[in-house]
């Protein structure tokens, strides 16, 4: 099959090949950024997590690459823009993208290698490591579980969303693989067995089973020459049964109570989550899954939204959101309320159905239909998916129905559906839908998730217990026997791999490397007296505009209320529009209006930094007119008299702070340790990190005693934010349209106020302040960091090189392998601010420790040219990251306003590329001192932190 996708700008071609069963689309398109994914139909058959720990497994070692694990030695080596794999609720997908022809089949190889031929069948090493094990080393110690999986889902299931969203589909699919947790429960994952491990793989990752995508501007010919001769003319066609039943409808909805927990401080009231989950169709009907997830801005997704509004005006909830899963057989609606009661439930369930009922009898505003069918339908033209190869999308679209035997295509090609959508401009379309699959759909559940207070240790006594049982029960042979275990892991991951199989892996040579950075066009210019920063870049008729207000002058009280508006600009009433008018027109003519709290370092001092607050946003060049008219009202005009909604505003930014913490702990950790000892880092805090959030829920908390003071400080901070004199412009469009946007940005500054702003001291002293971070969570996030420029040290590119090595080798090893974090991470800024970081880690002293002893390892470190070249690809591949128009935009305004050249770019670029071991090794210094500056946080579990107490100056409640 060949056909033409104009929605992508790419020819699909579909080939079966006969001898092995494979499936394969080929897009072509003229990306250079080329994708290659495999992925196999992995229906779960338990909560053992077998899935994802055979993800993780497959890539540490196979046939050709018998390295203990050529995934981290692709990621050191390679100039991948992407490489991962990922484990969903049916399938595993293994996908890696490059712009490197050579590079991208390199990638290939080891990927197919990995899948079909993995060591796993001769060390059961890989599966201890990967999923779980016994540790025992000495007869007298306390058993233990540990395992990178194991491990990643406590972090997991610490989440109150996570445990939410993880147990919705066992709600509504009891008697189909989705009742299980293909991630894996930490209470079932030591369940699995070798045995069942290996026949998984042998049942499952076959050719037969497998989806096979291409994706862009590479030699399709060369590439089925090789995938066909290199692996899968080695297989014969089979019958695989990995078919995946609908569940059938329920006669009445379902409810399910499960409960998670919350530290010992934090009170139970109004933490609850309630949801309500509807299975709606299948996958396979491409109009219906695009009608719904529109469906889902229209009634939670904006001020505007009616279920929503309905919602939190009932009391029930402090945050209302919604979601659409489309990755399963039956998609799944859900409406969530968070931070309410369990005691709510039954009201929750009459506002939503009532509300539903309401709107299919009188009708949704046709203004909120066109203003969430156009954001959609920007988005979708736009297709900037950051970080995320399009090619990747794409495959992960197309696997939403080809999974399920039908047309990979339908989702990819839109314009069909979306005309049809349209016509809910002038019917009932989306009233039906509602009637349709909400109202009179029983396939449904309510799933409450409440709180529990000391559930954690509960937990933790029985994971105790249960282990101290099965030691009980063991003879002294069986002892020694894990023992003998434990050391031979510990020797398998401590035992370096050879020579022979690290050159194994396909390596480029530093002259497939430009020697030179992109150069990021950027062209200063005036327009009424004000700066303006043009990126002339393509953009397919889209600008992209950031109005950035220096806020130098804000003084410390006030930096807390500059963060909480950005959270209400926008989303509260003006003098023109009201907040549902504003939101739908906002929608209806633009891509988007935001605001946001930034700071930019002095390159190359975190003493000097710019802090900005920013009005980013973007549309069509035709409705240039219209984006600004809007922006203007915002900040001219908005109004904080709206008592209710401050608070409903307040509220939901609380609960998306603690989402982040929650799920970002290694972010938190790191930028909390950094405000000790850096203005920089100091000034972030106050305006989105730990201190930010205790400033919003002592907001929610006293709302009424402090609500004139609220408003008050608001009206302050907004009328000395927005001055023309503070003010640069930066605007990502191409050169032709840029006289569009001169003749409209000269209305903004009409009415802007002109008056001199001074600086103001933050009044910043250092202090060590060493804190844990105490939470529910079941494990930790331990970050240490400091500045090596206060320590006299300057900047060199090799330290990006240092980055890449602690971070692929001596963290990966320690803090990983051995250690059983789900990852670990290291940043060296070039103003000077540096961090070490681990993610869902059991550890907290230990890690510490790794962290302090590292400098050992860099001055012992080794390293031959092959390898040396291999860490400076790998550094290359990193900051040679592809970026959308807007991103490029971005970028270039960054780099203007911290003073950052591109000779300074160049400058840095060469040193990596000239780096040698005796330059790594030289750094082992700066860490050393780094590290005995001893500036560290940690967050995580609270009994963890309690045990280790002597070591923190504060322990410090966060959600209490």
């Amino acid at each position: 099959m060949e056909k033409e996708i104009k929605e992508i700008k790419g020819v699909c071609r579909l080939f079966s090949h006969e001898k092995s069963g494979a499936r394969l689309m080929h897009i072509q398109t003229d990306d250079d950024n080329k994708v290659f994914s495999i992925t196999f139909r992995t229906p779960p058959t338990d909560s053992t997590g077998l899935p994802h720990i055979l993800e993780h497994s497959v890539l540490c070692g196979s046939r050709k690459f018998p390295s203990k694990d050529p995934f981290v030695e692709l990621a050191k080596g390679s100039l991948n823009t992407f490489l991962n794999a990922m484990t969903f609720s049916d399938k595993t997908m293994y996908p890696i993208a490059s712009r490197n022809d050579k590079d991208f089949v390199n990638l290939m190889d080891v990927y197919l290698d990995a899948v079909f031929y993995p060591n796993i069948y001769k060390k059961k090493e890989i599966l201890m490591q990967e999923g779980w094990h016994y540790e025992l080393n000495n007869k007298e110690d306390e058993l233990k579980y540990k395992g990178v999986v194991y491990n990643e889902m406590k972090g997991a299931f610490s989440s109150p969303e996570q445990i939410l969203f993880r147990k919705i589909q066992e709600t509504l699919f009891p008697n189909t693989p989705y009742r299980h947790d293909s991630g894996g429960d930490p209470e079932v994952i030591p369940d699995l067995t070798y045995d069942q491990f290996k026949d998984y793989h042998r049942q499952y990752y076959h050719p037969a089973n497998s989806y096979i995508h291409l994706y862009g501007d590479g030699d399709l010919s060369e590439h089925l020459k090789f995938i066909d001769e290199q692996y899968l003319s080695a297989f014969e066609k089979i019958e695989v049964n990995t078919q995946i039943p609908i569940q059938g409808a329920f006669d009445e909805q379902q409810e399910v109570t499960v409960e998670y927990p919350i530290s010992t401080n934090e009170k139970e009231d109004e933490k609850a989550f309630l949801s309500l989950n509807f299975a709606v169709s299948q996958s396979t009907n491409p109009e219906l899954h695009l009608a719904f997830d529109i469906l889902n801005n229209i009634l939670l997704g904006s001020p505007a939204a009616p279920l929503k509004k309905a919602l939190l005006e009932a009391g029930l909830g402090k945050d209302v959101f919604g979601s659409f899963d489309y990755t399963v057989l039956q998609p799944v609606f859900t409406v969530v309320s968070k931070n309410t009661n369990e005691s709510e439930k039954s009201r929750f369930n009459d506002v939503v159905f009532s509300t539903l009922k309401y709107l299919v009898k009188n009708g949704i505003d046709k203004k909120l239909i066109e203003a969430s069918i156009n954001a959609y339908e920007f988005r979708l033209r736009e297709a900037d998916f950051g970080r995320y190869p399009k090619g990747l999308i794409y495959a992960m679209k197309s696997m939403e129905s080809w999974l399920h035997d039908a047309d990979p295509t339908m989702h990819l090609s839109y314009e069909d559906s979306l005309e049809t959508i349209k016509t809910a401009l002038t019917t009932n379309y989306f009233e039906q839908l509602i009637d349709d699959y909400l109202v009179n759909n029983l396939h449904r559940s309510l799933l409450i998730v409440k709180p529990k207070k000391g559930l954690a240790k509960e937990i933790e006594d029985e994971v105790y217990n249960k282990l101290k049982a099965y030691k009980d029960s063991l003879s002294e042979g069986q002892l020694e026997e894990l023992i003998a275990q434990t050391k031979e892991l510990q020797r398998f991951q401590e035992q370096p791999n050879t020579q022979e199989e690290l050159e194994a892996i396909p390596l480029l040579a530093l002259n497939d490397i430009d020697k030179e950075p992109e150069k990021l066009p950027l062209v200063e210019k005036e327009e009424q007296g004000i700066k303006i920063l043009h990126s002339p870049i393509f953009t397919n008729e889209i600008v992209y505009i950031n109005l950035l207000f220096d806020t130098k002058h804000i003084s410390k009280d006030l930096i807390p209320y500059m963060g909480l508006l950005s959270y209400v600009l926008g989303k509260v009433s003006t003098e023109k529009y009201n907040y549902e008018q504003l939101s739908n027109e906002v929608n209806i003519y633009t891509g988007g209006i935001y605001f946001n709290t930034e700071a930019y370092s002095q390159m190359d001092n975190d003493e000097q930094f710019y802090p900005k607050f920013t009005l980013k946003s973007a549309a069509l060049v035709k409705q240039l007119p219209k984006l600004i008219e809007l922006s203007k009202e915002i900040i001219e005009n908005t109004l904080f008299t709206e008592e209710k909604r401050l608070k409903e505003i307040i509220q939901e930014a609380k609960s998306r702070l603690e989402s982040v913490i929650l799920n970002e702990g290694h972010v938190v950790a790191a930028k909390r340790a950094t405000s000790y000892f850096s203005p920089l880092g100091y000034y972030q805090e106050l305006s989105t990190g730990i201190s930010f959030y205790k400033f919003i829920a002592d907001l929610e908390d006293n709302f009424n005693s402090m609500i004139e003071e609220i408003k008050g400080n608001l009206e302050r901070v907004k009328s000395q934010i927005f001055n023309k004199n503070n003010l640069i412009a930066s605007v990502t469009v191409d050169e032709k349209d840029y006289n569009a946007f001169k003749d409209a940005f000269k209305s903004i500054l009409s009415n802007l106020k002109d008056g001199n702003i001074e600086k103001v001291n933050l009044g910043f002293e250092p202090t060590a302040l060493n804190e844990g971070l105490l939470t529910s969570s079941k494990i930790q996030y331990v970050a240490k960091a400091y500045n090596f420029r206060k320590l006299g040290f300057e900047y060199k590119g090799q330290m990006q090189v240092l980055k890449t090595i602690v971070s692929l080798d001596y963290l990966w090893k320690k803090v990983r392998v051995s250690g059983g974090a789900y990852g670990a991470m290291a940043g060296f800024s070039r103003n000077g601010n540096m961090y070490f970081a681990s993610y869902r880690d059991p550890n907290l002293k230990e890690t510490l420790e790794v962290y302090d002893e590292m400098n050992n390892y860099i001055s012992q470190f080794e390293a031959d040219e092959r390898e040396m070249t291999k860490y400076i690809i790998g550094t290359i591949s990193k900051i040679d990251a592809p970026l959308s128009p807007s991103a490029k935009g971005d970028r270039a305004a960054a780099y203007y306003i911290s003073g950052l050249t591109y000779e300074d770019l160049k400058n840095e670029r060469t040193e990596i590329l000239s780096t040698k071991e005796a330059d790594i090794k030289a750094l082992a210094e700066i860490v050393d001192k780094l590290m005995k500056e001893n500036n560290y946080c940690v967050l995580g579990n609270e009994n963890k932190i309690k045990q280790n107490e002597e070591i923190f100056n504060n322990l410090v409640d966060i959600f209490n």
